[in-house]
């Protein structure tokens, strides 16, 4: 009894300490963010923590420069076209990679996968080289097919780990009562699939709205993104817009990733409900 008692008392004890180790890598992580927020509500011109007092005036800063917002705008706007795009591509590849008689399945994946492991900086210059050619730097064109191809790992993986535990036999059974392929997609796979494919989507807006390294190559001086525009602030004028900036940042992660949650949640008890 006693050594039952000391394995639980052991156990509980292993428990507690990942707890408190998990909690402070979180912390750890979550530092800097909560340090830029209290900063970009000081009054002084320079970045201070603790700030010596509140004020909003770089937001109003932000709000009032034309560069900020048409650098927002842009990466809005590439992000929404990247998000389509990487996760209608992304969905399709990954059904492809699943159901699909693909030849080469593991060169496909392996080639998917080629933007992660490949340094950014290496994509980075390859795209300028290809993209300064066919004159596509600086265009929206350009930027959503560079995002499209890093997010699009992130899609496939995202999408192939919902088909994989999804039932393939409610698939044959519409197949076996008429419906065709397409029909079966919209009606029994995408639905079923639904929670996946929208984290896919929320991954592949955040590298879109995120990405630094790539859209400094392939930017110009009259199209920039927020990252290209925040980056050329650190160079030339810090100022407490820039935490501003991150702050806003940060808080619209936070609210993309509660409404996605919001919404998995919401689908997968549509799911559960479908497949009772």
């Amino acid at each position: 009894m006693s050594a039952q008692h000391r394995q639980g008392s052991s156990r509980h004890a292993g428990r507690a300490a990942i707890g408190a180790v998990a909690y402070a890598v979180t912390v750890f992580l979550l530092l800097p963010t909560l340090v830029i927020m209290p900063m970009s509500v000081g009054p002084e011109r320079y970045l201070r923590f603790p700030p010596n007092g509140f004020s909003l005036r770089w937001y109003a800063e932000y709000f009032g420069d034309a560069d900020w917002i048409n650098a927002t705008l842009f990466s809005l706007e590439i992000g929404v076209v990247t998000t389509i795009a990487a996760t209608v591509v992304g969905t399709m590849l990954a059904l492809a990679l699943v159901r699909g008689r693909l030849p080469g399945k593991g060169l496909v994946e392996l080639l998917v996968i080629g933007p992660v492991i490949v340094p950014h900086i290496a994509l980075a210059v390859a795209m300028f080289l290809v993209f300064e050619q066919l004159r596509l730097t600086g265009t929206l064109l350009g930027f959503a097919m560079a995002h499209t191809i890093l997010a699009l790992p992130f899609v496939v993986f995202t999408v192939l780990a919902a088909l994989y535990r999804f039932d393939a036999d409610l698939e044959r059974a519409a197949l076996s009562c008429g419906a065709g392929p397409l029909r079966t997609f919209r009606h029994v796979t995408l639905p079923l699939i639904a929670p996946g494919v929208v984290s896919a989507a929320l991954f592949a807006f955040i590298i879109s709205f995120d990405e630094a390294v790539v859209s400094f190559f392939i930017s110009n001086l009259d199209r920039k993104t927020l990252p290209r525009k925040m980056f050329e602030d650190i160079d030339y004028n810090v100022s407490p817009t820039l935490a501003a900036v991150a702050t806003m940042l940060t808080l619209l992660t936070i609210v993309a990733l509660v409404g996605s949650h919001l919404i998995k949640s919401r689908l997968d008890r549509r799911t559960r409900t479908a497949t009772d």
